[in-house]
């Protein structure tokens, strides 16, 4: 027979809890089952426009809700590839536009055309 291992009292085999001191033998961990077919959209739109908390929300779902996690993530991974394609794409436009008209007000004009 198995023994409470709070008081140690003994107890049943098919025993939740110890009768003597209300203790619970066998705590279980309940998990909360989220429904996942619902819309998970709006998660990726969040994480498009707000990265860091597409990246959170991803972070803390893993486990719990995946589909949502999955899509903040995507959202947020998205986001960052766009903002950084635009980012590069505005220095090449810079760059081009001082090579090719002058440098604009910058003065570089000059150091062109002397090569």
């Amino acid at each position: 027979m198995p023994f409470c291992s709070n008081c140690g009292k003994e107890v049943k085999e098919d025993q939740d809890v110890c009768l003597s001191c209300g203790r619970a033998l066998n705590p279980k961990v309940l998990k909360k089952v989220y429904d996942e077919s619902e819309s998970t959209v709006g998660y990726a739109v969040l994480g498009f426009f707000v990265p860091i908390v597409g990246l959170i929300l991803y972070l803390i779902w893993m486990d719990e809700r995946p589909k949502a996690a999955k899509s903040a993530g995507k959202g947020a991974l998205i986001s960052v590839i766009v903002y950084g394609a635009f980012f590069v794409l505005y220095f090449v436009f810079f760059f081009i536009m001082i090579l090719f008209f002058g440098g604009l007000s910058f003065g570089f004009g000059q150091y062109l055309t002397m090569i």
